[in-house]
This record gives structure tokens, C-alpha cells and sequence, in this order.
């Protein structure tokens, strides 16, 4: 047998073992690794009002809408404002401070974000609660309208803090695309979307709540191909108010409920109802949308 047969015999024997592998094994990007489970449950720090359902599925749309012209009076038909409290800002908090309720001031129990915290507040840095640093996050909390403000370091605090650092330049990392055109950004890590045009940014930025691991909002390029004002949910029918689809059947909208929940949307970018009304006026067909990161959580 020649050389060049061996080399051969070689070849086809690593290519049958790879076929035989399976496709995450195949893969060059190893899966991520699991989230570490909490040792206690987070729950909404204040029991759900009338308009505070803490519903775990939003009004998204399925699969790609039937795309038509609306009526001149369906597109002059607002749609209804979101109830008083919809987008209060209610931290999650473990069950035990929770069912405690008013007799809680000052938790003496570590956040799942209490390093992040520190170090935004610029407080030691240990990822270990203290009295100190319990009534710094406190006073933040009084100072943002997070209930409960009882100085714990929840995702709804990081979030809020997340929001603060991105105002002044939502792109400092370079993360979207600087173009000459409109760019819609919507950043799943922090769970940011803006509008820029070059480096000018014409909206946001403004907080979002993207895809659950299940249904991902999908990383990318795309388009804006139909904005539907008054859009209604084929899936939950549901209202999505101020849609703007940008990908099959995923699109900027607003929501009737909180944003801040554990559990992400089915797909699409839900908004604030007055964010998602000044991204409506922002935002028009043909419009480019870039997508990147992972959103943190289920």
C-alpha cells in the first residue's frame, strides 16, 4: 500500500468519525455553561395589583403577520394609554422578605447582582451584604421608586443602574454597527434598545424585554418591513400596540404589563407604551435593526 494511500485511508477514517459525532460535540463553540440555581426563590416584592398581572407570557405574534395597508381611520385611532403603576418598578426579592412585607427596612440578605451593585455605587467591592451597603441601595431605590426599597440587589435595581450608565452613550462599547443610515439597537445583554444614525443617537436609550431561551429574538441584520399601529396578538389576542415588525413574526411593540419579569417574551422586543409610541414616530419601513448578545435569565 503506497503513502499516499495511507494518507487517504486517514483522511476518510476523520471524516467518519466526525460525521458520527454528534452536532454540539461537531461544534466549534462549546455550549454555554448552565446559570447557577438561586438558593431562594425571587418573587415580585409587592403583591400584584389590577394591573399588575405578572403574567409569564406576552401578546407576541406567532408567526409572520398578514402585512395589508390599514384604513385611514384604523391609523387614526390611538391606542389606549397603559393603566396608572403598569411600569412600576417592582423588585424581585426572595419569598421570605416578600411575605414579610412593611416589617422589612433594611435586608440582610446578598442580591444575585450585589457585586454589579457595589461596584456601581462605589462601595466595596466583596459580592457580600453589609449594613452599609444595604442602606446605599436603599437610598437608591427611594430615589428610582423601586418597591420594596429595602436595599436588596435584585435584577430590577442592576437593570434601572444599567439604564443610568447607558444614557449618555448607549454604544460607548462599539457593540452596533455606526452607519450613515437609521440603526435600530437592540442590545440583549442589557436589555437596551436605541436609534442611531452615525453617532447621533435619535432615541433611547430605553429598557426592552427580548426573547425567553426558548424563543430568541434573533441576532442579526434585518429590516423594518410593516409597521401595524394597532396590531393584534394571532397567539394571546392580545393588543401589540406600535408594532414594527423587523423579523418574521418578531417586532418592537408595547406591552399592557411589566417589563420587569424573570421570564423573557416569545420573540419579540417588548416596550413601555410611551417608548414604543416615540420609536413609532422614529422608526420607518425599510429601516435597518441589528441584534447582539444574550439576554441573562429565562
Amino acid at each position: 500500500m503506497t503513502n499516499r494511500h495511507l494518507v487517504f485511508r486517514g483522511v476518510a477514517v476523520v471524516l467518519a468519525l466526525t460525521a458520527a459525532l454528534p452536532m454540539d460535540a461537531a461544534a466549534a463553540d462549546p455550549a454555554p455553561p448552565a446559570p447557577k440555581p438561586r438558593a431562594e426563590q425571587l418573587v415580585p416584592g409587592v403583591p400584584p395589583g389590577p394591573h399588575q398581572p405578572w403574567q409569564l407570557d406576552t401578546p407576541d405574534q406567532a408567526l409572520p403577520p398578514r402585512v395589508y395597508t390599514p384604513s385611514a381611520e384604523e391609523e387614526a385611532r390611538e391606542p389606549k394609554d397603559a393603566p396608572p403603576g403598569t411600569y412600576d418598578l417592582i423588585e424581585y426579592v426572595p419569598l421570605s422578605e416578600a411575605v414579610r412585607g412593611v416589617e422589612v427596612s433594611c435586608t440582610k440578605l446578598t442580591g444575585p447582582y450585589q457585586r454589579q451593585v457595589e461596584r456601581w455605587l462605589k462601595l466595596k467591592v466583596d459580592g457580600k451584604q453589609s449594613r452599609a451597603d444595604c442602606l446605599a441601595i436603599r437610598a437608591f431605590q427611594l430615589k428610582y421608586l423601586i418597591k420594596p426599597a429595602i436595599g436588596f440587589a435584585g435584577p430590577v435595581t442592576w437593570a434601572k443602574m444599567r439604564l443610568l450608565s447607558a444614557r449618555k452613550n448607549p454604544n460607548a462599547a462599539g457593540k452596533c454597527p455606526v452607519r450613515t443610515y437609521r440603526v435600530a439597537c437592540v442590545d440583549l445583554s442589557r436589555q437596551l434598545t436605541w436609534v442611531q444614525k452615525g453617532k447621533k443617537v435619535l432615541f433611547g436609550p430605553a429598557p426592552i424585554r427580548s426573547g425567553r431561551k426558548q424563543y430568541p429574538t434573533r441576532a442579526g441584520w434585518h429590516s423594518v418591513y410593516w409597521k401595524h399601529k394597532n396590531h393584534w396578538s394571532t397567539l394571546y389576542n392580545q393588543p401589540m400596540p406600535y408594532s414594527q415588525f423587523f423579523s418574521g413574526g418578531q417586532a418592537f411593540h408595547a406591552v399592557y404589563g411589566s417589563l420587569d419579569t424573570e421570564i423573557g417574551s416569545m420573540g419579540c422586543v417588548n416596550m413601555r407604551l410611551a417608548d414604543a409610541r416615540k420609536l413609532w414616530d422614529v422608526l420607518k419601513t425599510k429601516d435597518r435593526v441589528f441584534v447582539w448578545g444574550r439576554r441573562v435569565g429565562l
